[in-house]
């Protein structure tokens, strides 16, 4: 793989989040539409994703798309359940489309756990408050925005753009929208590559710019239930065949146990910048991992910081244990649920098969939960032209702000689209402060000047990919 150089660190040490050029025309109407898709609740438990989608193509149909080219797809056994596609045709039709996705569903939010209403926008002390301003109705806004702007201004990419805004993203055991959207209608957001969520910019604590990020691939998420029976008994009359400690004493051996360091191009290159940025010990022992991932010294260093240990290997651990069925009785049927987050080019069934070696008893019945779902894990190409594209835009909003790649411990969308075939990056240039911004947690955030930045980043970062001979990551 090759890196594009970038210069200008020192910016980094004195540059604060300032704006960096004039606002972009249409503020307060990209504001009103950010508005009403936060203020429409979309929480699988009593929200509707359809009645964002259908609002989101209003505005839409009211900047000129004709009807033809907006596409409202809704389950017909889960009504509150709609996406849209929108599509701006590009003027080659050889080259395959890009695809900005985003998704409009959000994690449940209690009114009385919140400070304020988590379903009415609220503009406070330089931040935007609510569910979903960060995750994920930030991009899915800019993205309409964006759409609304090229098409008055009579913009034809080479490439068609195409938007998909999803639902399901936060609850994919009952419905995912690009699982589904893959399935019925392959066509409507087949592409060449895919602009998503999953990496933001980093803020240190004083507001200054540390890096911008791109995620290029994320980690498999599988869970295992593990499970011992025994014919049980009476508790006064115990034995050492017991359910409980046999399952007990697997779980201890799963927990001293450190799956090997495997650097992948995005890993790799990650820590290969921030070693450049951060200073210290840290910093030494990603740069010496990055020169010898089989330094055992390095690694222990690294792995102090749980997301950086968890992005340089799979990682499995016990999140639930139930088991017994009387105080007074020798425990029949205990399980635990074990949660494994995987690193791509690793299968389930693999780890299926070291799980069993680590844990080292027979006793213990492993099963995943639910059955895998995609199983390759592919990592898009983070090609040269696809860095240079990023950062042909950012140094010109952020100048000498670094392009960190980063793979995504958690799980996006991306997952289904990079194993279908369509290369998916993680890239919004939203800027969060360093302890993040509150998604699926109390007073979910986002600051404001981050978010009008995020739209003209994302804004000319699409265009520019669509006009790109090759889209960036493929024809």
């Amino acid at each position: 793989m090759q890196w594009i150089g970038w210069t200008g660190l020192a910016v980094i040490l004195s540059g604060t989040a300032a704006a960096a050029a004039e606002p972009e025309p249409g503020r307060e109407a990209f504001r009103a539409i950010y508005k009403e898709l936060v203020e429409i609740n979309t929480t699988l438990s009593v929200g509707s994703c359809t009645e964002a989608a259908e609002a989101m193509a209003a505005h839409l149909r009211e900047a000129g798309f004709p009807d033809s080219d907006l596409h409202m797809i809704v389950p017909p056994d889960r009504p509150k359940d709609g996406n849209l596609v929108a599509i701006l045709p590009g003027s080659d039709p050889s080259a395959k489309a890009l695809l900005l996705l985003a998704h409009i569903d959000v994690v449940e939010a209690k009114r009385e756990d919140w400070a304020r209403d988590p379903f009415a926008l609220v503009e406070e002390d330089g931040y935007f408050y609510g569910r979903g301003t960060a995750d994920d109705k930030a991009m899915a806004a800019v993205f309409v925005d964006s759409m609304m702007r090229y098409k008055k201004d009579g913009y034809r990419p080479k490439r068609t753009i195409k938007l998909a805004l999803t639902c399901g993203e936060e609850t994919p055991a009952t419905f995912n929208g690009v699982e589904y959207l893959l399935k019925t209608n392959r066509d409507l957001i087949d592409a060449g590559m895919a602009i998503n969520e999953g990496a933001s910019g980093r803020l240190d604590e004083k507001g200054n710019y540390q890096f911008l990020g791109i995620q290029a691939g994320e980690k498999l998420y599988q869970d295992y239930t593990l499970e011992v029976t025994n014919k049980g008994g009476h508790s006064s009359r115990p034995v050492k065949d017991n359910a409980i400690t046999h399952l007990a004493e697997g779980l201890a051996r799963l927990g001293a146990y450190d799956f090997p360091v495997a650097l992948n191009d995005a890993v790799r290159g990650h820590f290969e910048r921030m070693a450049k940025i951060e200073t210290g010990e840290a910093a030494t022992a990603m740069a010496a991992l990055v020169a010898d991932p089989s330094d055992a010294t390095a690694a222990a260093l690294v792995a102090k910081d749980p997301s950086r240990n968890s992005m340089m290997r799979t990682t499995c651990v016990a999140t639930m244990v139930n088991g017994g069925h009387a105080p007074n009785a020798l425990p029949q049927r205990v399980t635990a649920n074990v949660n494994c987050r995987i690193l791509p080019g690793v299968t389930p069934e693999e780890i299926q098969a070291q799980l069993a070696t680590i844990l080292a008893d027979d006793q213990i019945r492993i099963s995943p939960v639910p059955e895998p779902g995609p199983k390759k894990g592919t990592l898009p190409p983070l090609t040269a032209e696809v860095m240079e594209t990023v950062e042909s835009v950012s140094s010109q909003i952020w100048p000498g702000v670094p392009l960190v790649p980063t793979m995504a411990t958690g799980a996006t969308d991306g997952r289904f689209l990079n194993d279908a075939g369509v290369p998916t990056y993680g890239l919004s240039g939203l800027f969060a402060d360093p302890d993040g911004s509150g998604a699926h947690g109390l007073n979910e955030r986002i600051r404001v000047q981050s978010l009008y930045e995020g739209r003209d980043f994302l804004y000319r970062v699409a265009k520019a990919f669509a006009d790109r001979p090759s889209g960036g990551a493929g024809n």
